[in-house]
């Protein structure tokens, strides 16, 4: 695959955009991470959404951006705007999720209701839950928040998809899945994985010093995890039939186009610091 200047242009444009406002949004401070990711969960469910009637579903909107909204503010700490202020045992109203959306679903008419109601508590698992345990990755135990490690994981995945996108194009040969993503190969894919394991030791040395080895399974973990992601979600794509989620960003697409590698990773990240 030739290297598209002109696309790289685009990308990187619309890329160096979009790295001020995430990173300007995460080093700003608790309430300006909270607000930016909620933005970007709702709009990803909007997207979820929209592709519905490509599945030949009728997903329940207005319900289903209702109960995101819900979610990721039962997960925000609170407690650090309001000390006094604690959802506690509240956040386990999330279990009545499934049971709401079906309850919904007796009053529609749609043919496929009960699909319609899975289908909505799908956007809601994909689009908003890796978002809400983001918080785990800035909060300390005592509830400072340090941005450093949400960081660390964001570039790792950044340096995949660069590494990865350069690598393909330059000597790029053997395709992957060709039938899910037509330009991703097993040369660029590789080439990204190894230049992220190289990079996990620079944040090791430069950004936070761990005692244990957590940087070097990220390192591993991550760009693993990040094809991944966009892989699922080029099937999302191509089974719904359309080449974006969205046209937020030129070159990128819509919201669950950025952050298609970012959900898929952060639930396992999640997992391995309940490990340590």
């Amino acid at each position: 695959m030739a290297l598209n200047l002109k696309t790289l242009g685009t990308r990187s444009l619309s890329g160096a955009i979009f790295v001020v406002l995430l990173l300007g949004s995460v080093w700003y401070g608790y309430t300006s991470f909270c607000l930016f990711f909620l933005l970007v969960s709702l709009m990803g469910l909007k997207e979820f959404y929209n592709l519905s009637a490509n599945f030949k579903l009728q997903s329940f909107n207005w319900i289903g951006l209702l109960l995101g909204l819900f979610f990721y503010l039962l997960f925000i700490n609170w407690h650090l705007f309001l000390p006094q202020f604690s959802v506690g045992k509240i956040q386990s109203l999330v279990v009545l999720f499934p049971f709401i959306l079906l309850v919904a679903a007796l009053f529609t008419s749609t043919s496929q209701a009960v699909l319609s109601a899975i289908y909505t508590m799908a956007g809601l698992i994909y689009a908003v839950l890796p978002f809400t345990l983001l918080q785990s990755l800035v909060l300390t135990n005592e509830g400072e928040y340090k941005p450093h490690l949400l960081t660390g994981v964001i570039f790792l995945i950044w340096s995949n998809d660069t590494f990865a996108y350069l690598g393909g194009s330059l000597f790029g040969k053997n395709k992957m899945i060709e039938r899910i993503s037509p330009g991703k190969t097993w040369e660029g894919t590789i080439f990204g994985i190894l230049m992220t394991f190289f990079i996990s030791f620079i944040l090791q040395r430069y950004l936070i010093t761990f005692n244990d080895n957590r940087w070097i399974i990220l390192g591993a973990l991550v760009p693993v995890l990040a094809t991944l992601g966009d892989l699922v979600e080029s099937l999302l794509k191509r089974q719904a039939g359309v080449k974006d989620t969205g046209n937020i960003m030129p070159g990128h697409g819509g919201v669950l186009d950025r952050f298609d590698s970012l959900i898929f990773v952060t639930p396992f990240v999640y997992i391995l610091l309940l490990a340590y």
